[in-house]
């Protein structure tokens, strides 16, 4: 990110000086407004003061959350909880995903969504029924990673079509693993979006219930891989289920059985969802829709409407507006949106 950010920040300085006389309308006359050279000191100070202010915008919880279909969250240390909503900002709004699932996300305690470290585990629950893990010992994952590599090229001209760069699905960043005791399943993929040289990493964590499957999804980069795998034994703990929602809950008289087996889920089921593109635009697009947003404060900053020095006396740029979050669940929260979407 630092190679995009501060030649960006810098262009758009130099841009925004030249059209003085289009942007100007309020405050002192373009001819008079003196002339101000961004050093990289403080372009990168500028690009602080945006993302500081992004990141205190959220508001996160620790303890136990109530999740969905009797899944329940006890954060773990070093991580803190978003709900829903500010988790379908995070994604979305901040990052410039496509509309992406999501109850919920983990983020580490010492880091905000703008930090070029940050990553974060985003979860839903996908209610498939319940998954026969009776395939796990017989699955040859290399014959897998052929075929997810070849859908993955197969579905790059609908991606492009939809304004996406493809996706290049490396390999492996972890074999997929398979607890019978625990009945977890997890796997990390190595993915390339278009020219991007930081490849994105997405580790894939499976927590298999009564009626489907807790999803927790990393999303990083593939220098982030020793930390987040550090912390997926943490991840898998801090999840669980109610009384009579667990694994060995299942009743075969009255629950429906997934049509996806363990293989399946690390194969055409995760294909399907939109966590699988997460991150795409968190170290390109969203940097630049940024920059563009607070460009106008940037020029009156320069123009003369804030002196250069107020930066260095604690020029605070405002934090996005956000509505404040009422005390409902996570799953509450979702359902309110899916609610609203069905009735637009």
């Amino acid at each position: 990110m630092k190679k995009i950010v501060l030649p960006i920040v810098c262009a758009l300085a130099i841009c925004l000086s030249a059209h003085a006389q289009k942007l100007d309308t309020s405050g002192p006359r373009a001819a008079e407004a003196p002339e101000v050279e961004l050093s990289e000191e403080e372009a990168k100070a500028l690009f602080k003061v945006y993302a500081d202010s992004v990141n205190a915008s959220f508001t996160y919880q620790t303890g136990v959350i109530k999740l969905s279909n009797g899944a329940v969250l006890t954060v773990p240390k070093g991580f803190r909880f978003l709900d829903a909503k500010q988790s379908h900002r995070l994604l979305e709004d901040i990052w410039g995903n496509p509309e992406m699932t999501t109850i919920g996300s983990l983020v580490p305690d010492s880091l905000g969504p703008m930090d070029e470290a940050c990553y974060i585990f985003n979860i839903y629950f996908d209610a498939i029924g319940y998954v026969k893990d009776e395939d796990a010992d017989k699955i040859n994952y290399d014959d897998l990673l052929k075929d997810q590599q070849k859908e993955t090229r197969e579905a790059n001209p609908e991606r492009i079509k939809g304004g996406f760069p493809p996706i290049e699905f490396i390999g492996w960043a972890a074999s997929p693993y398979y607890d019978k005791t625990k009945k977890t399943l997890h796997w990390a993929k190595e993915l390339k979006f278009g020219d991007e040289e930081n490849h994105t990493l997405n580790y894939n964590v499976r927590i298999l219930g009564r009626k489907g499957v807790l999803v927790m999804n990393a999303i990083g980069t593939m220098d982030q891989l020793p930390v987040i795998r550090r912390n997926v034994p943490a991840i898998i703990a801090s999840a669980s289920f109610e009384q009579g929602e667990s694994y060995a809950d299942f009743n075969p008289d009255v629950d429906e059985v997934a049509a996806w087996t363990i293989g399946g889920l690390v194969a055409g089921k995760v294909l399907a969802k939109a966590g699988l593109f997460a991150v795409l635009l968190k170290f390109g697009k969203f940097i630049v829709l940024g920059l563009i947003a607070f460009g106008a404060a940037i020029w009156r900053w320069i123009t003369g409407r804030r002196r250069k020095n107020e930066l260095e006396e604690g020029w605070v740029m405002p934090a996005p507006k956000t509505e404040p979050e009422g005390p409902e669940t996570a799953a509450a929260v979702e359902e309110e949106r899916k609610d609203g979407s069905a009735a637009s």
